[in-house]
């Protein structure tokens, strides 16, 4: 039994069963056994690996992305760009490399990370050192305009489930039988934040709501509508879909998400429905398929480029990498790309729809 399921089981039997999105803040933030406050998920010898870290074209085609945005709205002298949930710094590391020749870019640049972990601060500055980090999105400075990426950020935000039961809802919820943790359900009973879901769902279907993502997605969009900017963010999900995505997967394989709280990572899809609405007054382009989004932006002529040099098994997984991120059946389809910005500005390239 790990230190935090004997946790949650006392705070069970104390105060009744929690929602999963308590769950789930707890599995991967509670400051003594919370998996992403104690170690590095990432890598081969992590427990999942992130598009950044499968090929540097992924983080260098993002910042030519942003800097485009950033010149078409009239190359700001001064301007924050950020990163919530930046692993280990490697994304932002190759956009800052391809970005080197843009003129005026890094001079203007204001570099700011957000990050919750102390394990994943201490590796990104040693690829970041000249950053600034903050514990929360609402800390990064409001009076410049914000260019941001958000890659793999808000599938980790936590999440409620609820299965309809003609005109109410059953919350799921995570309960105890003995010394193990188990799903449940409550009563039904009328939730007038799901009322709009029962135009297009019928009784058992099963929708999830993230509480957090409103608030974390007005947050962005209404600093971008006032100041200027973009931001990216690219994950899977999809618009208003029904269905149980919540996940755990430890050393790169699905597990179930009960057994061992605090030693997998736990995700859900992202609604990018509500993360569009949320985000107003700022528009919002896509979602495109991260391999449309990867193609426009010319990833087959630069990896073409990059396999020039190589040869052999560097060659081999030069050409794999480039078929995990753009091919419909891996990465290509699965993931999308989103893009906030000004409705008086175009969409970052890459992004429109």
């Amino acid at each position: 039994m790990t230190a935090l399921r004997e946790i949650l089981l006392r705070r069970i039997s104390t105060t009744g069963p929690m929602s999963l999105a308590d769950y789930m803040t707890e599995c991967l933030l509670h400051p003594a056994h919370g998996y992403y406050t104690t170690r590095d998920p990432l890598g081969a010898g992590g427990d999942f690996t992130t598009a950044p870290e499968i090929s540097q074209m992924f983080g260098e085609l993002i910042g030519l992305s942003l800097a485009q945005a950033w010149v078409d709205q009239g190359a700001p002298s001064a301007f924050v760009l950020a990163e919530p949930g930046p692993g280990r710094g490697t994304l932002m590391a190759d956009m800052l490399r391809a970005t080197a020749r843009v003129p005026g870019f890094h001079g203007a640049a204001r570099l700011h990370l957000v990050e919750a972990s102390p394990a994943l601060r201490a590796v990104q500055a040693q690829a970041l050192p000249h950053a600034i980090w903050h514990d929360r999105l609402d800390q990064l400075p409001d009076d410049l305009p914000l260019f941001l990426v958000a890659n793999e950020f808000f599938d980790a935000l936590p999440i409620r489930q609820f299965v309809r039961d003609g005109g109410g809802w059953r919350e799921r919820v995570v309960g105890r039988d003995g010394d193990a943790l188990v799903f449940g359900l409550t009563s039904p009973m009328p939730l007038a934040d799901l009322e709009h879901r029962l135009d297009d769902t019928q009784d058992g279907d099963m929708v999830e709501v993230s509480p957090a993502l409103p608030a974390l997605a007005g947050e962005i969009g209404g600093r971008i509508a006032a100041k200027g900017g973009a931001a990216l963010i690219i994950d899977y999900g999809g618009r208003g879909r029904t269905g149980d995505s919540f996940q755990a997967v430890r050393g790169h394989v699905k597990v179930d998400p009960l057994a061992e709280p605090g030693e997998a990572d736990l995700t859900a899809h992202v609604d990018f429905e509500a993360l569009a609405h949320a985000s107003a007054p700022a528009a919002c382009a896509g979602p495109v398929p991260q391999g449309v989004f990867l193609e426009r932006l010319g990833i087959t002529e630069r990896a073409r480029a990059l396999a020039s040099r190589l040869e052999g098994a560097a060659l081999d997984a030069h050409v794999a990498a480039h078929r995990r991120l753009t091919h419909p059946e891996e990465m290509g389809d699965l993931f999308r790309v989103a893009a906030l910005h000004p409705c008086n500005a175009p969409p970052p390239p890459g992004t429109e729809t």
